[in-house]
């Protein structure tokens, strides 16, 4: 997780494209001209981990290993639990790149190349079949769980029960499923199949990795921010707005106070947890996302929220998934169900420490379920899970709150500058895209620079199949 949810590799890449934050230093990544080497940060981690899950498996299978690695716990549940995480590792490397190198455990397809230590050169298989593949993966980890069995005897940081661990496989097989249907073939039927096998049913059943209460392992955010020493994001001003009723038909949601702090709480006192929610909603105000220019930043940051001390904590947990998501995938298979819709948006508030009174008020006052309305109250509840968000975005184009290319916004505070040597005031922005001929979110990361020069053929051909290696490509289900 400290690969994909730190200050580089989410704090500059898909956290503030979702506009869950702004930054409030360096204002280029909020305008799409992310870091090239983030894009590599995030190939490289997800190629390292993928390769430390097939050598679970191999060790678990392996004559010579299998009986000391059964100290640990059920060959059985080592095995399925690697081939779980195998999938979700490369559902995060097919969403962010489309066309990838991929390793399948139970399919032998002569496209599927990666992760073999004697070929440094795999071929990219397409999106298409990956996706086909991780579902089938999912749905065959999932059904040789061994219930009776721990998964891990100790250790187990993430699932901690076998029955955690099966919810979560078809939890996830039915995010993929719901995201790929009408493009992978099979792909409603995962649907049906995996609802039936017993997706996560309540907050106990989500599924994240909860961090050190200390500076030595602390969460990855926290460690940007306390660790590092940087104070680069804060929330933006969209998201507040949209928070305080002021942006979409949700009126004031309650999760303001849990998503940032009031903007004359100093960064200190965030870390230490030591200041007091405000109901006074004047202090909650985000910091303008997209700013013209780096210049812009100082006249904005004093009047902006940071984080809350409920995300800048040492010990936050990271979600891989949530209780609250498989509700809202539930409302939208079920033709945008209403009950389903709301038990999404408890589950969040609840999982975020909303006082009963406060979320089963705002829970009776929501406007009647439908596709806006589901989705964009399933962007509120993933807050802080920009990858899912920036999926889904592109999936569906919601939420339809976002601010976009070449709309204009108040400024926080009026910002003076000089321009052809007389004094300027503004008070407003035009938001822009610095990446030439992209007029919305990215549709993709590029290709790293470790492919194009070590694997040139196969990256050619991979960037000619998915139609260019762009930020503007768009990958199989991007239908937004």
């Amino acid at each position: 997780m400290d690969g994909m949810r730190g200050g580089f590799p989410s704090g500059r890449v898909a956290l503030p494209w979702v506009q869950y934050s702004a930054q409030r230093n360096y204002t280029e990544e909020d305008k799409f001209q992310y870091r090239l080497t983030s894009g590599d940060a995030f190939w490289n981690t997800f190629y390292l981990t993928a390769q430390d899950y097939k050598n679970i498996i191999t060790l678990n299978e392996d004559p010579k290993t299998k009986d000391e690695m059964s100290q640990y716990g059920s060959n059985k549940n080592q095995i399925a639990a690697a081939r779980i995480m195998l999938s979700y590792v490369f559902s995060n490397l097919v969403d962010r790149f489309g066309d990838v190198p991929y390793y399948s455990y139970g399919n032998k397809d002569t496209d599927f190349q990666a992760l073999d230590i004697n070929n440094v050169t795999p071929k990219f298989a397409s999106q298409e079949k990956i996706y086909a593949d991780i579902l089938k993966e999912l749905k065959e980890a999932s059904e040789m769980i061994d219930l009776n069995n721990p998964v891990f005897n100790q250790g187990d940081v993430l699932f901690g029960s076998p029955e955690k661990m099966k919810k979560f496989a078809n939890s996830l097989r039915l995010r993929i499923a719901n995201r790929v249907k009408g493009v992978v073939s099979g792909a409603d039927g995962h649907i049906r199949d995996a609802i039936a096998s017993g997706v996560m049913e309540s907050n106990d059943d989500s599924v994240g990795l909860k961090y050190e209460n200390n500076k030595t392992n602390p969460s990855p955010m926290y460690s940007a921010f306390f660790v590092d020493n940087r104070a680069d994001f804060g929330v933006s001003n969209t998201f507040v707005e949209l928070l305080k009723g002021e942006r979409g038909n949700f009126g004031l949601d309650p999760r303001l106070q849990k998503y940032a702090a009031p903007n004359n709480v100093r960064i200190e006192a965030v870390g230490a947890n030591s200041y007091a929610e405000s109901d006074d909603l004047s202090l909650y105000k985000g910091m303008p996302y997209g700013l013209p220019a780096n210049g812009w930043t100082a006249s904005q940051r004093s009047s902006s929220s940071f984080f809350s001390s409920n995300v800048l904590k040492a010990d936050y947990t990271e979600m891989l998934m949530e209780y609250s998501e498989v509700c809202f995938i539930l409302s939208e298979v079920n033709g945008w169900d209403n009950d389903w819709y709301k038990k999404g948006v408890k589950a969040s508030m609840d999982k975020w420490g909303v006082t009963s009174a406060k979320s089963t008020a705002f829970v009776a006052s929501l406007p009647v379920a439908n596709k806006a309305n589901v989705l964009n109250q399933k962007y509120i509840a993933l807050y802080m899970q920009p990858q899912e968000a920036w999926s889904e975005y592109r999936r569906t184009g919601y939420p339809d709150t976002l601010l976009k290319v070449g709309e204009s916004h108040a400024l926080n505070a009026p910002y003076k500058t000089k321009v052809n040597g007389v004094e300027t005031t503004y008070t407003s922005y035009t938001f822009n895209s610095l990446v030439p001929g992209l007029t919305d979110l990215p549709a993709r990361l590029y290709y790293p620079a470790q492919p194009q020069t070590l694997n040139t053929e196969n990256y050619k051909a991979a960037s000619t199949a998915i139609g260019g290696d762009k930020m503007d490509t768009k990958l199989i289900w991007d239908k937004n």
